[in-house]
């Protein structure tokens, strides 16, 4: 006699897909890790996708339900994230953390500027209607270089320990690092908080010349370089998703 078993073949692994939340679509990064015990959903920074990670060999169904279940959680998450269309002519832009007001020259020529206008601080941009996003963005990235240039050289000074490079970039997933030969990368989109979180920044990117490490060490030298340091880690926690989300074209 010979006993014959019908075996199930493994289901595949959940695919990524389009999730519509409130009027938003939103792509969904689903991916397993081997490790993974339980389902856990993030939103990515800027409110502008999600990221699932799962245990493996988990069924469609077991997403589904779970995206379901939490569809609620999403909308009140995401509706803390202001949907921006692009900047144009009118609309308000943060610079040092102070609103300012884009104003259109309506010239094809001269320098993106902040200035002020009847005491209301504006950001006075020439060229093409369409190219105001990347005009500002040009913009902020080198009042970001001046702004950290200044502070880098002035906390380096006070740890003794010289940066290699200053480097800026458009970085998602974090606001800063220091690599182990002392190049330290910033995003310039930093100039846009208030300059207490600018300093806390490149304080906290400077600390790590001397400490490789998030240790006790490392943080009383952080605190040491920027005693209002929590002050900024706070305005970062809290808004520092609401400045990625800001398209800039």
């Amino acid at each position: 006699m010979i006993l014959s078993l019908r075996t199930r073949r493994p289901s595949p692994p959940p695919a990524d897909r389009i999730l519509n939340i409130d009027g938003r679509s939103m792509p969904l990064s689903i991916r397993q890790n081997p490790r993974s015990t339980r389902i856990v959903l993030r939103i990515e920074p800027g409110g502008r996708a999600l990221k699932m990670t799962v245990p493996p060999r988990i069924s469609e169904r077991e997403v589904a339900d779970f995206l379901d279940r939490y569809r609620g959680w999403l909308a009140a998450r995401l509706s803390r994230f202001e949907v921006h269309g692009g900047l144009c002519d009118g609309a308000e832009l943060a610079l040092r953390g102070v609103a300012h007001r884009i104003v259109h020259t309506g010239s094809l020529r001269g320098l993106t500027e902040a200035t002020a206008i009847d005491g209301e601080p504006v950001l006075r941009v020439s060229g093409m209607e369409e190219h105001i996003g990347r005009r500002i963005a040009d913009f902020l990235k080198k009042e970001a270089r001046r702004d950290l240039e200044a502070l880098v050289e002035q906390h380096t000074a006070a740890v003794g320990r010289p940066a290699k490079s200053l480097t800026l970039r458009d970085t998602r997933s974090r606001w800063g690092s220091c690599t182990h030969d002392g190049a330290l990368n910033f995003s310039w989109r930093i100039v846009m908080a208030p300059p207490r979180v600018i300093d806390y920044l490149a304080a906290h990117e400077v600390a790590h010349l001397k400490e490789m490490n998030h240790g006790p060490r490392f943080w009383a030298l952080c605190e040491k370089l920027c005693p209002d340091m929590e002050t900024g880690k706070a305005w970062l926690k809290r808004h520092g998703s609401g400045l990625h989300a800001i398209d800039f074209g």
